[in-house]
């Protein structure tokens, strides 16, 4: 095994797995080097441990967007995920008090309502549909829209917002345009909350904090949880309904057991991580990693979906079984950037799946497996579509 063996095996899959290649790649070089059009090497990194050691050290390593954009003037994309401490840190110090499990229950019963209307959405609609779009694409929009105090009257405009963003059909730049209409409104609605505070996320952060924080940039870190929190939740709605209708006897025990949901949900994150690598890291010194030498500056990759496959975790990690014992997953990541809206995402699915399977216990795919479409090759793993029908 060589480099350019795989440049992008990283991003690909077959079906729900990881294609054979990285487990290969895992198993005899787990520190792999990646080598890109422009001649430098990016160190993919595979293992469990590994993985956990990379993430958990920000001393070493950087997230700075300065590493991605080099000498090119591109804007910081905002959120968290770019940041390095200090600035990191006065961030996230601002924003967790926002997302503690206790402050969040008071979404609870608009996401239980956000998700019974399009319920009740699918069964006028009668099936068959696209479960992306009647249900899996528009929820995690609004339900950010919730968390940011996002009006009534706005709420339609910023479903597509976050849905446009992920529409690759129309080309880069129609993306492009999306990422900065989404902008141009959050920096109108930031303005607006400034006046007159809601109480929403963005009306409390402006009411304790408005001195530290300026309108451009709390209007980044919204469009950063927009980002973080539309395709993510969208490919797990989706994509964890499709194992759930492939395991019936499953989907029985989440309908039926009260609670059973929470163990359901670990599992399927650990097991699909969507979200298959993490930001890129970059040495701040020459160091090593699981034995492999990387010197400053380079790019490190780690490939969550193949330190969640780890065998070295469990047997059969390549199955997905709700209730193992396990060492806490990186679907969410790990260290100082670990996902802040994890409680989020965790809160909307356990809503979500009871609700759907009960509504539906004849939940059924409308078409042969073969046919659904999934992604290619791309940083958040899912389907473009999922009929189904009852």
């Amino acid at each position: 095994m060589s480099e350019n063996d795989f440049p992008l095996v990283q991003f690909m899959r077959e079906g729900l797995d990881p294609v054979a290649e990285l487990a290969r790649i895992r198993a005899e070089q787990p520190v792999f080097p990646l080598k890109m059009p422009d001649g430098q090497t990016v160190w993919l990194v595979t293992r469990y441990e590994d993985v956990r050691s990379v993430l958990g050290d920000a001393g070493r390593f950087s997230n700075d967007f300065a590493n991605v954009s080099g000498a090119v003037q591109q804007e910081d994309p905002g959120g968290l995920g770019f940041r390095d401490p200090p600035e990191h840190t006065r961030l996230r110090r601002l924003l967790t008090p926002e997302f503690t499990v206790r402050r969040l229950r008071r979404l609870e019963p608009r996401i239980e309502a956000i998700v019974a209307e399009h319920l009740d959405e699918m069964e006028r609609a009668g099936g068959p549909v696209d479960f992306v779009q009647k249900f899996a694409l528009p929820i995690p929009s609004l339900v950010v829209g919730e968390l940011l105090g996002v009006p009534k009257a706005d709420q339609a405009g910023f479903v597509k917002l976050g849905a446009d963003r992920f529409d690759f059909s129309a080309g880069p730049e129609a993306s492009l345009k999306a990422v900065n209409d989404a902008m141009t409104y959050l920096t109108d609605l930031v303005a607006r909350e400034r006046a007159n505070p809601g109480d929403g996320l963005l009306g409390m952060l402006l009411r304790e904090h408005g001195d530290e924080l300026g309108d451009r940039e709390l209007a980044s870190l919204a469009d950063g949880m927009l980002t973080g929190g539309h395709d993510t939740s969208t490919s797990m709605f989706a994509l964890g309904t499709l194992w759930l209708l492939g395991h019936p006897e499953e989907a029985a025990r989440v309908r039926e057991e009260e609670g059973y949901i929470v163990q359901v949900v670990e599992e399927l994150l650990r097991y699909l991580t969507v979200v298959q690598v993490a930001f890129p890291r970059f040495a701040k010194e020459d160091l090593v990693v699981g034995g492999q030498p990387i010197a400053k500056g380079e790019m490190v990759l780690c490939s969550l979906v193949a330190a969640n496959r780890d065998p070295a975790l469990g047997e059969d990690m390549d199955t997905a079984r709700p209730g193992r014992e396990v060492a806490s997953h990186m679907a969410f990541g790990h260290g100082l950037h670990h996902c802040i809206g994890a409680p989020l995402a965790r809160m909307e699915m356990k809503i979500a799946y009871p609700a759907l399977l009960r509504r539906f216990p004849g939940l059924r795919l409308a078409v042969p497996e073969s046919e659904i479409p999934y992604r290619g090759i791309s940083i958040v793993y899912g389907v473009d579509a999922l009929p189904v029908a009852w």
